[in-house]
């Protein structure tokens, strides 16, 4: 762990000229193919938006569902504001380190650097694989989900399995998994931005037309009347809504950026953000005004009524198709980190990136990677659960809470200053919701345990 190695940074571009040469250390492999550091500010704007406006977005009026009106619109804006605001944090604070010949390339770098070995290493580091790999396992479950709600629309009758769409789509990111580097996805993360905006469309769309006709459910508002659902409702809706701000791979994605770096991030963002704002909100608030408490996990789901579609067929198949095109880049951006790791461990850096060396071990460790993805996809097909776990669990302290401790530690603004407390207020609260989200989550994870069935056909 720690900080980058020198060979790291100077291959990075970022050494302070002024400071005295360190001692040569050895190549860092992970460093060198798959955060190669090669971007421009757009593409860093790619890939932020294909890790932040995901299909897990099509949860929300479930959210809002547990929520109301007025609640639901106060989380998604607070939502927005502070993570947006969190994120340009841990960019200044990247850029600062920077500047001072550190680079990080890593989140569990920077943890290592700013609190110390023991967390980058036994906290940041575990926590952040275990939110992209639950990411990447989401996503191809809910790949194999539209997939297979493509194929009961072509063949009401048909006796195939989710187990077997989930099979395919694995099949899929197995292909996508090869692409060497970060960089290399910058023309998929475009296209999969394209695809976000056109799959939120059809969303929206397809609420408005449902809800302004007959065929829609009478439209109930109203909140469960039993308090301890409600309460424990209400925090679930909350990781939803957590996760799906969720990014979680800042460091990694300004590591794509070619030095120097300053203030590239912020353009990115604001790309990424612009997005966000006409899709999060188009589809959480017309699924809700569509659907009300009766919203799906999957607001898709709400387009058919016992498999007979509220909106022409073809309107389905095209939302889906756009859904499950564009969750395959959100899988392959959330394997960077563990691609990152294998590259590390398993590649020789002193050889050429398309060495027979590394190209034969690559192969094979990230195939292994996307097939235990999909094997644990199969057999565990409850995504509202996992989207809950996965945002209570990590995305809550990863995006929430370290970016303003981190800026906190890194520029020590006096105690008396409006950021310090602004800074304090953020992560105290967002620990506090963070830890009781995690507990409505496990309370709803054994709730519907009664259910759960390995290969289940959901």
């Amino acid at each position: 762990m720690g900080s980058v190695g020198a060979s790291s940074t100077e291959l990075h571009g970022e050494k302070d000229s002024k400071a005295p040469p360190p001692a040569p250390k050895e190549l860092d492999a992970g460093a060198q193919f798959v955060l190669k550091s090669r971007g421009s500010w757009i593409h860093s704007g790619y890939h932020l938006t294909t890790s932040i406006v995901a299909p897990p977005l099509l949860s929300l009026p479930f959210a809002f569902a547990s929520l109301g009106w007025t609640a639901g619109v106060l989380s998604l804006v607070i939502g927005a504001l502070v993570t947006f605001y969190s994120y340009n944090l841990l960019s200044l604070v990247l850029e600062h380190h920077a500047q001072l010949g550190h680079r990080h390339l890593r989140f569990r770098d920077m943890a290592n650097d700013i609190l110390g070995p023991k967390w980058g290493k036994y906290y940041v580091g575990p926590v952040q694989f275990l939110v992209c790999y639950g990411a990447v396992v989401g996503s191809t479950l809910l790949g194999g989900q539209c997939m297979k709600a493509i194929y009961l629309l072509s063949n009401p009758d048909g006796n195939m399995k989710l187990y077997q769409f989930v099979i395919i789509f694995g099949g899929l990111m197995l292909i996508l998994a090869q692409f060497p580097s970060f960089h290399s996805l910058r023309h998929i993360n475009l296209v999969s931005l394209v695809l976000s905006l056109a799959y939120s469309a059809c969303a929206t769309a397809g609420s408005i037309y449902i809800g302004s006709s007959s065929k829609g459910p009478e439209k109930d508002y109203s909140l469960s009347s039993n308090d301890e659902t409600r309460i424990f409702g209400i925090f679930n809706a909350l990781a939803i809504i957590a996760t799906t701000f969720g990014n979680g791979i800042i460091p990694e994605i300004q590591a794509t950026l070619a030095p120097p770096v300053k203030g590239k991030m912020f353009k990115g963002l604001c790309i990424c953000y612009a997005v966000v704002t006409s899709t999060f909100f188009s589809v959480a608030i017309s699924g809700y005004w569509a659907f009300g408490n009766q919203a799906d996990g999957l607001i898709l789901t709400n387009f058919l009524d016992e498999s007979k579609p509220l909106v022409p067929k073809w309107f389905v198949l095209m939302t889906n198709i756009f859904t499950i095109l564009q969750l395959s880049a959100v899988a392959v951006v959330y394997l960077q980190p563990t691609n990152e790791v294998l590259e590390r461990t398993f590649a020789d850096p002193k050889s050429g990136e398309f060495s027979i060396r590394n190209v034969v071990p690559r192969l094979i460790s990230r195939s292994l990677s996307v097939i235990i993805a999909t094997t644990i996809s199969a057999m565990l097909p409850f995504f509202g659960d996992i989207n809950a776990v996965i945002g209570a669990f990590g995305f809550m302290p990863l995006d929430f809470v370290l970016p303003v401790v981190f800026f906190n530690l890194t520029f020590k603004p006096s105690k008396r200053s409006l950021i310090f407390w602004l800074n304090t207020v953020i992560a105290v609260v967002f620990s506090v919701l963070g830890a009781t989200a995690a507990v409505a989550a496990i309370r709803q994870i054994s709730l519907d345990a009664k259910t759960y069935r390995l290969f289940a056909n959901v």
